[in-house]
């Protein structure tokens, strides 16, 4: 079990950084600061622009943490 223990602390310190690092640049962690989320389909890869869910299309940290924080 130590090895999966290992693995699973790796992950979560590799994403409390991308939080951090998405913080100190104030973007949403979901997007990237774009505001949206592509969605490719299957075969044709037909790209639909969608909302960020995180954000709420903002792009902003501060909506991501808002909007994080009200789903817990």
């Amino acid at each position: 079990m130590g090895f999966f223990n290992a693995i699973s602390n790796w992950k979560a310190a590799k994403y409390e950084k991308k939080i951090a690092e998405m913080q100190s640049q104030g973007i949403c962690p979901d997007c990237y600061g774009r505001g949206f989320n592509p969605l490719l389909l299957h075969e044709f890869l037909y790209t639909n622009l969608y909302d960020c869910p995180g954000c709420n299309g903002s792009g902003l940290f501060a909506d991501w943490a808002q909007a994080t924080q009200a789903s817990e």
